[in-house]
């Protein structure tokens, strides 16, 4: 019982992990590209490179969160848990 409770602990403790990394990603991502868009708009308005970092980040972090989302949506970590102690007891 107690093995179960130390399991669960652990996979909470890995998906609290995963969701804080998103967090600091998003952060990151948003105060580099508001002060990218400032440098941006003092330095040449009429061109608007600031898009393109934008943009390419942008993939980045949604690509984060979609991952973020697919293991907690599938319960990849338990299905892996599984495996893990099917291959054990086979051996």
């Amino acid at each position: 019982m107690e093995n179960d409770h130390s399991v669960k602990y652990q996979n909470a403790i890995r998906k609290m992990k995963r969701l804080k990394g998103f967090y600091i990603h998003l952060c990151v991502y948003i105060l580099v590209n508001v002060l990218l868009l400032i440098v941006n708009l003092i330095q040449s308005p009429n061109d608007l490179w600031v898009t393109k970092s934008i943009f390419g980040w942008g993939i980045g972090v949604l690509v984060h969160m979609l991952i973020l989302v697919f293991f907690n949506f599938f319960n990849i970590q338990n299905w892996e848990e599984k495996k893990i102690k099917q291959y054990m007891n086979k051996d």
